[in-house]
């Protein structure tokens, strides 16, 4: 069931984000120090995302999941994927969507550079 919930999060956040213009270019990206949930590009910045999906605030808001071992992860797995690169970005950054899902309508937060 949260694989469930995570893999259709992360489809609520492409969706999302391809109509706010933005260019998918990896989804599930995997490293030895991990997943990248998406990589995509606005204009001349590439951007790490981090999908936080949860279906209830008992235990906080999804983004508040996101902690520094994680962030640590995420740099080193975004690392990696920049030296597989064959040009460089202007801009790198990371970024956070959030999703609650409720009944009457999900809620989706994208928070432009987190960390």
């Amino acid at each position: 069931m949260k694989q469930e919930t995570g893999k259709f999060g992360e489809d609520l956040a492409a969706a999302f984000l391809r109509k706010k213009g933005y260019r998918i270019r990896e989804r599930n990206y995997r490293t030895p120090y991990g997943e990248i949930d998406i990589i995509c590009q606005n204009h001349q910045s590439l951007i790490f995302i981090e999908v936080k999906t949860r279906k209830t605030e008992t235990y906080g808001a999804p983004y508040e999941a996101v902690n520094k071992k994680k962030i640590d992860h995420l740099k080193k797995a975004a690392s990696l994927y920049l030296q597989s690169l064959d040009r460089p970005f202007a801009d790198i950054r990371f970024d956070v969507v959030s999703i609650l899902l409720q009944e009457k309508g999900n809620r989706i937060e994208h928070i432009v550079a987190a960390f």
